[in-house]
Order: structure tokens, then C-alpha cells, then sequence
């Protein structure tokens, strides 16, 4: 079913998965499908696309306060973390236990395919409320960094939580090491400035805020040289060749000016985010809602319902038209375990309790009433079931 279609009893809140598509989006998009052209090409065909590029190029650039050419697009935020780590070309990874797989994996590939020894990884704890020390970062880096590469996500996609990136990426420098920041989750939630956060790297991803899928963007400060992952092509500075996504890219720039409007929503976003909070934990007393001492961002809620697997709760909630989720969407669709609450120092039955729920900018009060609702239906159904 299209959630955009006009039935209310549908509710999407899974925004941290992908955000709804901005109907200004989609208007853009729709109008450039017929444009001819490869942006490659000097004709005037091949010059109108190349035009849509950089005036996206200029938006998102502008969305995040920094130059247009410090901007690469890439297919996604998963393409642009595999970019930064290993295009870095640096030996030493230093990495927080709770960054997305696309960071835990990619650096893990590094060393199987360039050997033991040729690269290492030190990974840094978090409190229990899932925020990273930065004194840890700094000594992990040690007292020689130029060989270092710190990536510590800006806000957890799973518990919200909000990394002290500028206090972080400060101690970074001072060792020589360079920073990456995975701020996927950052756009329209929070404030986002990288000349402000003093980071070196940084990735964003278009369908987290209003965009469409498959299309994302890495900045790469203008001091920093990357190695390409593929070659065959100069297009992007030669760091991601092959023929531009002309059409997403489009959508992207729109959606990153878009943005100021929802970070001026934020204030009624997090408003309903606290009050399902606090209606959850006056219908069930057992409730727990993760990191919620931390500053987290204020669309996203972390909780548990006792006693019910996360993967039974995800689905008893879509039966009944609510869509949330489990945790990170990378999983092939799999329900499992989170590395995130785990690393909080939960207890198993704690973790396999826990579903995320995440709002944006097409959610109303009506949505949190209707969750509650079902949630409580669904939890007052399986007490009944079970006690009998």
C-alpha cells in the first residue's frame, strides 16, 4: 500500500528507515524525467543536465555549510561510509561499537581482503546511555594519529542518541587523525554545519529526509584526497564514475532545501514523541525507554514492551496498521539482536524486547493515538492469551 495515499488508518512511523517523499520532491522528479542528455556531454542537452547537478549540488552544499565542490553524490549513505573508509587510505580505524553495519562491515572487509597486519581496528565503548566518551576516542587514536582514521556516527539511528562530534573531532585533530561522521540520520532533525563540527568526512543520505532512495552524498573537506572505490570514469572528480543519477539527484537537492522547514517542526516533532513516551509508561509501568537521559534526536524513541519479542511486535503493530521497526533497516529484512542495546550493557531480555519508533515530517497527534491504542490492544491481548 502507498502511505501517501488518504487512508487513515495507516501509520508510518519508521522514519529513521526511510522518510516519506516530500510531494515537492516528486514534483521535481516527475517534470525531469523526459530530460535528455548525458552530463557528461558538452551539447546543450548534455549542458541542462550537468545544470540540475550542480544546482543540487549547490543545495546540499548549502544544507550542510560547506563549498558545492567539497560535495561527491553517491548511490546511498552505505556507499558513502565504504568511501571514506577505505578511500582514506589510512591504517589504523577507530570506530565506536555502535555505528551502523555499513561502517562495522565495510572496516571488517579491510581486513580481510588487505590482510592482518596491514590494517587494525580499535573500537570504543560506549556509556549506558549509548554516548561515546571522548577521552576513549583520544586515547584509542594514541599519540600519533597521521596514520588514524576516527568515524563516530553524529546520531544513533536506532536509540537517537546525539554524539559530541565537536568536543570528539577537537581531540582528533590535535593527534593528527582524520574524522568521518556517518550523520545520515542528522538532516532536518538537528542542526547540521561540518565547518561547525571541525570534521574532515561526512555522509548523508537523501530518503532520510524527504528524498528519494538511492541517491547520497559524501563532503570531503577541501584539505582531504581520497582514493576512488571503482574506476572506468571522471565524473565526480573521478572519486564515483560511471553516468551520473541525474533524476535522484534532483530530488535530493530539493528535499536538502526543504530541510529549514523541518527543522523549524521540530519543537511539535518532539512533542509527539514525548507524549507517546509518557502515555506507553502510564499504560505499562515496565516499560523502558533506551538512552532517554542522553540527548537524543527528537523524532526518535527507543522502548521495550515486556515480555514480547521485538520481531512479534513489529508485525502485530503492521497487522493493525502501524509500521515501526526493530532497529537498523539494513538487514535484509531480518529481525535480529541490536548490537546498539547490547553495547548499552542491556539485558538479552531487554534487547529482544525493543522496537524504534521514529517520526517526521507527515506525523500528527492522530498517529500517536493511534498507536497507543494499538499497542495497548495488542499488549492487553497477549497478557490475556498468556495468562489463561
Amino acid at each position: 500500500m502507498d502511505v501517501n495515499e488518504k487512508d487513515t488508518q495507516v501509520v508510518y512511523l519508521d522514519y529513521n528507515a526511510t522518510s516519506l517523499i516530500k510531494p515537492e520532491v516528486v514534483k521535481e522528479m516527475t517534470s525531469l524525467l523526459s530530460l535528455a542528455g548525458n552530463p557528461s556531454s558538452v551539447h546543450q542537452f548534455g549542458r541542462g543536465a550537468r545544470d540540475v547537478i550542480e544546482t543540487s549540488r549547490d543545495r546540499v552544499a548549502n544544507m550542510i555549510g560547506s563549498q558545492p565542490d567539497e560535495i561527491i553524490f553517491t548511490g546511498g549513505g552505505t556507499e558513502s561510509n565504504n568511501m571514506a573508509l577505505f578511500g582514506s587510505g589510512r591504517k589504523r580505524i577507530v570506530l565506536s561499537v555502535i555505528e551502523h553495519p555499513s561502517i562495522l562491515e565495510a572496516a571488517k572487509s579491510m581486513l580481510k581482503y588487505e590482510g592482518q597486519g596491514e590494517r587494525s581496528i580499535e573500537f570504543v565503548s560506549v556509556d549506558e546511555n549509548g554516548v561515546v566518551d571522548p577521552s576513549s576516542v583520544e586515547k584509542a587514536i594514541g599519540s600519533d594519529g597521521e596514520n588514524v582514521l576516527v568515524s563516530i556516527m553524529l546520531a544513533n539511528n536506532e536509540t537517537g542518541v546525539i554524539q559530541p562530534i565537536h568536543e570528539i573531532a577537537s581531540l582528533v585533530k590535535d593527534r593528527g587523525a582524520l574524522i568521518h561522521c556517518d550523520a545520515v540520520q542528522a538532516p532536518g532533525r538537528i542542526p547540521l554545519d561540518v565547518k561547525m563540527l571541525g570534521i574532515d568526512l561526512l555522509s548523508i543520505s537523501a530518503h532520510k529526509f524527504g528524498g528519494p532512495k538511492g541517491v547520497g552524498a559524501l563532503f570531503i573537506s577541501d584539505n582531504i584526497t581520497l582514493n576512488p572505490l571503482v574506476t572506468g570514469g571522471g565524473q565526480e572528480r573521478g572519486l564515483r564514475p560511471g553516468t551520473e543519477n541525474v533524476i535522484g539527484i534532483a530530488g535530493f537537492g530539493i528535499a536538502a532545501d526543504l530541510v529549514g522547514q523541518d527543522l523549524q517542526n521540530v519543537g511539535h516533532i518532539a512533542k509527539l514523541r514525548d507524549s507517546l513516551e509518557n502515555k506507553l509508561c502510564s499504560l505499562e509501568p515496565k516499560v523502558r525507554v533506551f538512552s532517554k537521559d542522553a540527548k537524543r534526536l527528537p523524532n526518535t524513541t527507543c522502548l521495550s514492551m515486556p515480555g514480547v519479542q521485538s520481531e512479534m511486535q513489529v508485525m502485530g503493530l503492521d497487522l493493525a496498521g502501524v509500521a515501526v521497526s526493530a532497529g537498523s533497516a539494513c538487514s535484509s529484512g531480518k529481525v535480529e539482536p541490536s548490537h546498539v542495546l547490547a553495547a548499552l550493557g542491556l539485558p538479552s531480555e531487554d534487547v529482544g524486547c525493543a522496537i524504534r519508533i521514529s517520526f517526521g515530517w507527515g506525523s500528527k497527534k492522530s498517529d500517536v493515538e493511534k498507536l497507543v491504542s494499538v499497542w495497548q490492544a495488542f499488549y492487553a491481548g497477549l497478557s490475556t492469551r498468556y495468562s489463561n
